[in-house]
């Protein structure tokens, strides 16, 4: 599988704090998050003490959400089909994904996780999946087929869930969480998706630039931008990482990417996904009505 790999980036300024010391100069923790880079700019007399607990974070909710920590509450579930006293993020997750799929009419899907894995093991051997294996993965997806509240997560034998069109928001809307908690301001959250914890320092909105072209403003609000050949199954980048639900297929690459902003990085990740499997940009803006204060920031047509 080919991808274009994202970084988790956090950064406040050093302007942000005109009275900074030496001991106080720009503090930068690197490793990593989400299987990806990750990176930590703060000028604060604290800054690595709170680098340590942001990290802390990003690994507790990795704990819950990631498919590839095998005791990860996600993998836990995908085992058993049941998940007791499931963590209360994973819940919320799952409350936004059913909202997101009925304002996006079933195109965005956790459940396609069997799909995914059909197209990610058939491309590894150097082949596509034949018809026979679609249809057995297709009967293991569908949103109505998996059952939650505070006591349980259940699924269908053999179904299993990914939430990696919402929880890449997700993760950088409760580290925002935590940052405004400890009082800090004027920062920018990129764990793919971005989040904006205020303005820069000089009061201007972060320009975030769009690899597509041009840029989008953004001040206390957050951003997300899917593209549907960003990630592929195959060594000629031709076969994309967005599956569509409903057929079962990846989606026509209508776009080139599709950049959606709203208040929560979740509810902007899930879109910007879930807008890739639209046709016309009117179809995109009718769904995001449907949640207020949301916006097509940009679509790129290939």
């Amino acid at each position: 599988m080919t991808t274009r790999r994202r970084f988790l980036t956090i950064s406040a300024a050093a302007i942000a704090f005109p009275k900074v010391t030496q001991a106080e100069a720009l503090y930068t923790w690197t490793g990593t998050a989400l299987g990806a880079g990750a990176t930590l700019r703060l000028a604060h007399p604290d800054a690595k003490a709170i680098s340590a607990r942001v990290a802390a974070e990003i690994s507790r909710l990795e704990d819950i959400f990631s498919l590839y920590r095998k005791d990860s509450a996600l993998s836990q579930l995908n085992r058993s089909g049941a998940l007791q006293s499931a963590p209360f993020e994973l819940l919320e997750c799952l409350s936004l994904a059913g909202a997101v799929h009925t304002a996006s009419e079933g195109r965005f899907d956790p459940t396609i996780q069997p799909l995914w894995a059909a197209y990610a093991e058939a491309f590894a051997n150097g082949t596509s999946p034949d018809e026979s294996t679609l249809n057995t993965a297709r009967a293991l997806t569908g949103w109505n087929k998996i059952s939650f509240d505070s006591d349980a997560i259940t699924l269908r034998p053999d179904m299993a869930l990914t939430l990696n069109g919402i929880a890449q928001g997700y993760i950088a809307d409760r580290v925002a969480d935590m940052l405004e908690a400890e009082g800090l301001a004027n920062i920018l959250i990129d764990t793919g998706e971005f989040r904006a914890l205020g303005t820069q320092p000089n009061g201007n909105a972060w320009p975030v630039k769009l690899s597509a072209g041009g840029e989008v403003p953004l001040a206390t609000r957050a951003l997300a931008t899917s593209a549907p050949l960003g990630t592929t199954f195959d060594q000629a980048s031709t076969v994309g990482h967005i599956l569509d639900p409903r057929s079962g297929t990846p989606t026509p690459a209508n776009w080139r990417e599709i950049s959606v902003s709203a208040q929560s990085a979740a509810l902007a990740d899930a879109l910007s996904t879930s807008a890739c499997l639209f046709t016309t940009r009117e179809e995109i803006t009718a769904c995001l009505s449907r949640f207020k204060g949301t916006r097509l920031e940009a679509s790129h047509r290939l």
